[in-house]
């Protein structure tokens, strides 16, 4: 019988207002662009400074089991639209999927538990 411990994982809504919190108590600023859906939504979280080296991270399957943050795209200057592109098309393909900026330096030292 499983006790579903292995499947546990905060609610989306609540993730997300925690990394609101640390963005803003490390001297930054976070937008949620989509919400999704409230307890087991996707997250996608958009990372950047002031509009420079813009990263975008999903959780992604590890092969412990485990699934972590990873950036999956960064924004290249000269390539801006197609970066715009893959968000839009992210957010299209999953009504479910949040869509949270953190705007400040080191954001991604938030959700990347290597960096710390």
């Amino acid at each position: 019988m499983s006790h579903g411990f292995e499947d546990a994982r905060l609610p989306t809504h609540i993730e997300v207002s925690g990394l609101i919190r640390q963005a803003q108590a490390a001297g930054g600023f976070a937008t949620v662009l989509q919400s999704g859906e409230r307890d087991a939504g996707t997250l996608g979280i958009l990372t950047t400074n002031s509009g420079k080296n813009t990263m975008f991270w999903e959780r992604m399957p590890q092969l412990d089991g485990t699934r972590r943050f990873q950036a999956i795209m960064t924004q290249d200057i000269e390539k801006l639209r197609e970066f715009d592109a893959y968000i839009r098309r992210r957010m299209d393909q999953d009504p479910d999927l949040w869509i949270l900026e953190l705007d400040g330096p080191e954001m991604e030292r938030l959700i990347d538990s290597d960096l710390r």
